[in-house]
């Protein structure tokens, strides 16, 4: 932070509560510490304080709470103090806590407080922990509160009297039944430079109009940013091919590809002051070697990102190869976007398949949490999503979760089919007027197919198109099927179509899953006065992908002798079959 009169990290100190029966048992916790020296997550360092009441989740024998002696032991795996405390002695509390203080304020590192202590009324206030911990509970009873033992050490050394400590309790309890507060007021808000003020997206207009087409000029000068390379870097011999071809799409002698609109969206973004943030596995490659937004040079091992690069004083652009992790990272853009309106911040899945091991991030917090806590947040997850034979385990990104999890307009669920409409896509999430998470089935094979290609005029021109109609020139009088679908399944269907020579066929593509766009995909039925048939044809099983969360969206305002039915695989309990040569007979 240029200018700061104090260290960045010296600024916000992060502070996280665990149980010991989640530190040592959740994977959650492993993950974040593993990544909380790494660039890109760094905070400098985090104080964890482990409320350690030495049952767990009823564990009734406490050799089966964990393997290592302490519940803390994991923390280990990067050096960090961990205090163990007797919670019964407040005063040697507070000293670990001014210890433990003064080493993250002066390390950045993280630092454990395991305060050992018990609950005197079982694990929820409302079990009979005596059931499970009978020697344990006999002897809880038996020995005085934590305020009693202190007050006796403070009547020994003369600080009060018994009378006092009789005053206070009694204050205490008087205050606690009258509704008062009984702690110490917080400090009263001060603004800061970490304030964000969030009401400027807390109105949504899903109807607001958004311009997200940019000028040819801007454009051109853009693309002259990117496609610079600083004179001695030497590219692999396919990355310097990728790159003669982008040159080639600025120039118009080639069709736009998706990983060089990908990139304008990000550098058009950034010029008009927005922030954009990027992690993930592979993500500054790309997983099928597509996005290329860091360039590195095969000589002396160094890299450039020309997105970093476009002019002098510009917003910053982050792209993070994370660890090996989904839950944590995902978690943390969430939380990075819940404080960063203005910024894009987008977590890519190396395959959409991986994005399960976050699924209690996706659930709980990003699905639900304006609606739980009224918390904000505009988080990207690009999941690559398609069946190209490669298996069950990098195949689905489980569409049918996402629309599953949709209601109140908590998310956008999207499958985008062309590279100009991913570059509106993610220009739109960042200009309208409010923020909500965008879940985008992201392309695999898509990103080369010689079809999913635009024009540079459709990036200056147009906006995102939450329903593409029929591309090819027809006859509306004569279509009596209309097709609809999403996702790379529009190209083996046009394809198959224009063989075939079928003129009573019609095919739209649902770009925008959820929200549903139900009044521009009624329109669009009606341009056709014979339509008899809607078929709704997708590539994963029937009990997957859109078909079932769909239906009630695509047989809303039909005709009473128009009917719905369905094109796909049979219900399968994998996502896809093993055998390459299974996928192409299906």
């Amino acid at each position: 932070e240029p200018g700061a009169a104090f260290p960045p990290f010296n600024r916000v100190m992060p502070l996280l509560i665990h149980g010991d029966a989640a530190f040592a048992g959740q994977g959650v916790v492993m993950e974040t510490l593993q990544f909380s020296q790494v660039r890109g997550y760094r905070t400098g360092g985090t104080i964890h304080i482990v409320v350690n009441n030495q049952i767990g989740f009823t564990t009734s024998n406490p050799l089966d709470t964990r393997s290592a002696l302490y519940c803390t032991d994991v923390a280990k795996m990067v050096q960090a103090p961990i205090f163990h405390v007797n919670g019964d002695d407040p005063e040697a509390v507070l000293f670990v806590t001014r210890l433990a203080v003064e080493y993250r304020m002066t390390f950045n590192k993280d630092v454990v407080i395991d305060m050992i202590c018990y609950r005197r009324l079982g694990h929820n206030e409302a079990d009979e922990p005596a059931a499970t911990q009978p020697m344990m509970y006999k002897k809880i009873r038996a020995r005085k509160t934590t305020a009693s033992l202190y007050a006796e050490k403070l009547i020994a050394e003369g600080v009060i009297a018994e009378a006092d400590f009789q005053e206070m309790q009694a204050k205490y309890r008087a205050d606690l039944d009258a509704g008062q507060q009984v702690s110490r007021p917080t400090l009263p808000f001060v603004k800061t430079p970490y304030f964000i003020d969030w009401s400027a997206y807390k109105h949504e207009d899903w109807n607001a109009p958004v311009h997200t087409a940019v000028s040819a000029e801007t454009v051109r000068e853009l693309s002259d940013q990117l496609l610079r390379v600083p004179e001695g870097l030497e590219m692999h011999p396919r990355v310097a091919k990728i790159m003669d071809d982008r040159r080639k799409m600025a120039a118009g002698a080639l069709a736009l590809d998706w990983g060089f609109a990908e990139n304008l969206a990000y550098a058009t973004l950034l010029k008009e002051g927005y922030q954009v943030r990027i992690s993930g596995q592979d993500c500054g490659r790309g997983t099928f070697f597509h996005r290329h937004s860091v360039l590195h040079n095969q000589k002396d091992g160094s890299s450039y990102t020309p997105l970093m690069n476009l002019y002098p004083g510009q917003p910053t652009f982050f792209v993070i190869d994370s660890i090996l992790s989904e839950e944590a990272v995902l978690g943390f853009e969430y939380g990075y976007s819940t404080a960063e309106p203005n910024g894009l911040v987008i977590w890519e899945g190396q395959f959409g398949d991986f994005a399960n091991g976050a699924q209690v991030v996706i659930d709980q917090f990003i699905s639900s949490g304006q609606t739980k806590w009224g918390r904000l947040c505009g988080v990207v997850m690009l999941l690559p999503h398609g069946f190209e034979g490669q298996g069950p385990e990098h195949s689905s990104a489980r569409l049918e979760r996402y629309l599953q999890l949709c209601a109140e307009n908590n998310i956008q669920v999207v499958v985008p089919s062309t590279p100009a409409q991913c570059f509106h896509m993610l220009r739109r999430q960042m200009l309208r007027p409010f923020r909500k998470p965008l879940i985008v089935m992201s392309p695999k094979s898509l990103l080369r197919h010689r079809m999913a290609v635009n024009a540079l005029e459709d990036l200056t021109e147009g906006s995102f198109q939450e329903v593409i109609p029929e591309a090819d020139p027809h006859d509306a009088e004569k279509i009596t099927r209309v097709v609809a679908c999403s996702g790379k399944v529009y190209y083996d269907l046009l394809e198959a179509r224009r063989e075939r020579n079928l003129e009573h066929v019609a095919i739209i593509r649902i770009e925008q899953l959820y929200p549903f766009p139900q009044a521009l995909y009624g329109r669009i039925l009606d341009q056709y006065p014979n339509l008899s048939e809607i078929v709704w044809c997708q590539e994963e099983p029937k009990n997957q992908g859109a078909w079932y969360q769909s239906l009630h969206h695509l047989e809303r305002g039909l005709k009473p002798h128009q009917k719905v039915s369905y094109a796909g695989r049979e219900p399968s309990a994998a996502p896809a079959v093993g055998y390459y040569s299974v996928h192409v007979e299906q």
